[in-house]
């Protein structure tokens, strides 16, 4: 078994695209199932395979990597971003607020 978080991942940017795993499947030359084996952690795709898939779903390896590779900063920094630039200026100031105090937080338990 791989790990589930990758085969999520995979899921969510195939359905961020509005794609169902039949028309990713055919993007790739491969099966409906072989898809839902990878979303589900079941198999993991060769490196062909993996580099195709990265394209047909228009994202990075840190993105699908992201909770499973330990240095993918730029991911989590880039995520945040986009999330925070989507807020009104009001909610901005909450979101800073309570990012602050999380900060502070994990400062004080080194």
């Amino acid at each position: 078994m791989v790990d589930k978080r990758v085969g999520k991942r995979i899921k969510e940017q195939r359905k961020r695209l509005n794609l169902t795993q039949s028309e990713l499947a055919y993007k790739l030359g491969v099966s409906e199932n072989y898809i839902s084996m990878l979303e589900r952690g079941v198999k993991f795709p060769r490196y062909e395979t993996l580099v195709a898939l990265l394209n047909a779903l228009d994202t990075s390896a840190d993105s699908i990597f992201c909770d499973v590779v330990n240095r993918s900063s730029p991911y989590f920094e880039t995520e945040l971003s986009a999330r925070f630039s989507k807020l009104k200026p009001g909610d901005k100031e909450r979101a800073m607020e309570m990012i602050d105090v999380i900060l502070k937080q994990i400062e004080q338990l080194k």
